[in-house]
This record gives structure tokens, sequence and C-alpha cells, in this order.
């Protein structure tokens, strides 16, 4: 969703910002960062933009009472957008906000980068962003190098590993009424307390309700319907589940666009079913606070996600796991009285 192939580092300004609650202040430059070597920027190129090429949820920035110029980020990287000579100062403004917000005691301190990128790929489109980063996690590098014609062995302690991210946002500059397309990184390693404070404290995101994530929630919430609902309610076999959500992936992959009439007729088809469907996910929408269309594009990059997730795999004890992909017509299931034992039956015309 996101690449760079294009992209150049335009300005980059660095901070340091602890945890207030134990007692650690922040730290910010006077200028920003001063880049002299020519292959730094390709390393920092790699570092902020290279995890951003699996990120396939796009956000958007919010605030709680539906008014954005409270949203200070909306507010800080607007006025870079519009004020490019501001992009210092805004940094400054962007690092004393996070330690604001930084709250819980596990929380790490760390590195603040705020940088500039110019021609930034997503969706399609080339645009200008603002990145936010944090490094909390250093390691130890072991360097080895030639010497009076043998080598040594020397370290450098509390580095940064430019293959691991932390913590990460890229804010692009286009819609901005609407909070604006925004990607984000975000690996906790704080504990489940300390988890929220990046995306819903800092950032204050949602995620954008566009056709990814309207397939994304609607693939979930039906294979949620079929592997935890359905039994509340009707006596089904493991093998007419994975038959349900192979039709329903089929519907998905085949189809351009979802009609909730149409994939309840074609893939659940018993009309009690449909209907306790419809209610599930109306109870989903209404608990988690996100309308799904009953029409909607279907995406492909969506479809593909869930597909990884769908199983078609029937376990039989340790001994056997049988894969259905197809008619389910062609597997029967039955006792056998003297073994006291349930067994399947597969039809097949030819071994491959």
């Amino acid at each position: 969703m996101v690449t760079f192939f294009e992209a150049s580092l335009d300005k980059i300004s660095v901070h340091h910002v602890g945890n207030p609650a134990i007692d650690e202040m922040y730290s910010l430059s006077d200028k920003p960062l001063e880049v002299k070597d020519e292959v730094i920027p390709n390393l920092l190129m790699q570092y902020f933009l290279k995890p951003f090429e699996k990120a396939n949820e796009v956000y958007h920035l919010t605030h709680s009472s539906g008014d954005l110029n409270l949203n200070e980020i909306h507010h800080f990287v607007t006025r870079v957008f519009e004020q490019p000579e501001k992009f210092h100062e805004a940094s400054e403004l962007i690092a004393k906000y996070l330690f604001k917000v930084t709250t819980h005691p596990n929380i790490k301190g760390g590195e603040v980068y705020v940088a500039y990128f110019n021609k930034v790929q997503i969706e399609g489109s080339l645009l200008d962003c603002m990145g936010v980063f944090k490094s909390e996690n250093k390691e130890t590098y072991l360097k080895v190098y030639p010497d009076k014609g043998g080598f040594q062995v020397d370290y450098e302690e509390n580095a940064i590993n430019i293959n691991k991210l932390d913590k990460g946002a890229l804010i692009f500059n286009t819609q901005k009424e609407d909070g604006y397309k925004v990607v984000v990184i975000d690996k906790n390693n704080n504990g489940q307390d300390a988890a929220v404070y990046w995306k819903d404290d800092f950032l204050q995101l949602k995620v954008r309700n566009d056709s990814f994530n309207q397939t994304t929630n609607t693939l979930g919430i039906y294979k949620n319907f079929v592997t935890q609902k359905l039994d509340e309610e009707f006596e089904m076999s493991k093998a007419d589940k994975i038959d349900l959500l192979n039709r329903s992936m089929k519907y998905f992959k085949e189809k351009e666009t979802f009609d909730m009439d149409e994939f309840a007729g074609e893939v659940i088809g018993n009309p009690e079913a449909i209907q306790s469907f419809k209610t599930f996910k109306n109870q989903y929408e209404q608990e988690f606070d996100t309308p799904i269309a009953d029409t909607f594009e279907i995406s492909e990059n969506a479809v593909k996600k869930q597909s990884r997730v769908y199983k078609s795999v029937l376990k039989l004890d340790k001994n056997f796991h049988i894969y259905i992909h197809g008619n389910k017509d062609l597997i029967e299931r039955g006792f056998d009285d003297g073994k006291a034992m349930n067994y399947y039956k597969v039809f097949f015309k030819e071994e491959q």
C-alpha cells in the first residue's frame, strides 16, 4: 500500500522524550538534523519507511468532540503543510505533546524523529507526508574490522536496529478535512495497559471506513458468526461450517461488489440463519461504532489478507487433517459401532 521508490527525505528533526511518570524529562534539539553523509539518508529512509510497505489499514485523525481542530497532531502537521518553514517549531511541539501523553510508567523513553518526505506513494498517489517515529529499544552490535594482518572485534552499545522500527506514523497531505490519510506502526512491548497511548492518546486515530475495512470487517464478522454463533442455534458439523466459510470466500473472490441480500441468499441460504447473521452483524456495528454498508466495493487486498485466516482444515484427533476446498457432498460423516469411533467417508475420482 505504501511505497517509496521515488521518495526523498526533505527535513528531519530529532528530540528525546522521557517518561514523566517516572520523573524523566524531554530534550529538544535547537535545529533540524544536518545530514552530510550520503549514506545516512538512505539508511533513514529504510528505517522509517520500509515497515509501512506491509501496512494495509489506513486511519484518519479524530477527536472525541468531533472537532478536528482540537486534535493536536492535526493542528501541528497542518501548520507544516501550509507553512513549511514552521517544520522544526512544529517538531518541538509534537515532542512536547508526546511527553504530555506519556502517562503510563511502563512506556519507555526514547528518541523522537519528526521527518518531512516528498513523493511517498499511497494507494497509487504520490504525496508529501509528515512522519513521526519513536525508537524505544536499543541493541548491542559487534563490529569486526581488519587490523595488522588480522582482525579486531569491537562493539557498540545502545544502537538502533534499522530493521526494527518501534513506533511510527505517516500523515499524508491529502483529505485534510477528514483527518488526513494516516498509516501507523506500533510494535508495543510495554504491556496491555500502555498499549493505547500511541494510537489512541497521542494520534487519536480511527480506522477509515473504506472498502478495505468494510471487506475486512464483513469477512471477519461472518467467520465469527460461523465458528462461534451458529452452534447456539443450529446443529452443524465442522465440515458444514468449513463449507460455509469456503462459499463466502468464493463469493468475495468472484464478485466486485458486495450485496448483503445477494450474499445471504447465495452463501447462507437458510432464512433463519440469514436473519441470525444480520442480527449478529448489527450487534457488531453497535458495539464497535463501525457501520458497514449493505453494498460496497470489494477490496481485493482485504480478501487476500482474510483468506490467510480462513481455515478449510478438518482436524481429526492427531492422526489426520482433511482439507476441504470444494463440494462438501463428497464427504460423509458416520459412526462405527464396532470401533465405537466416528469416521468420514471421502469420494474422489483419481489420486493426484
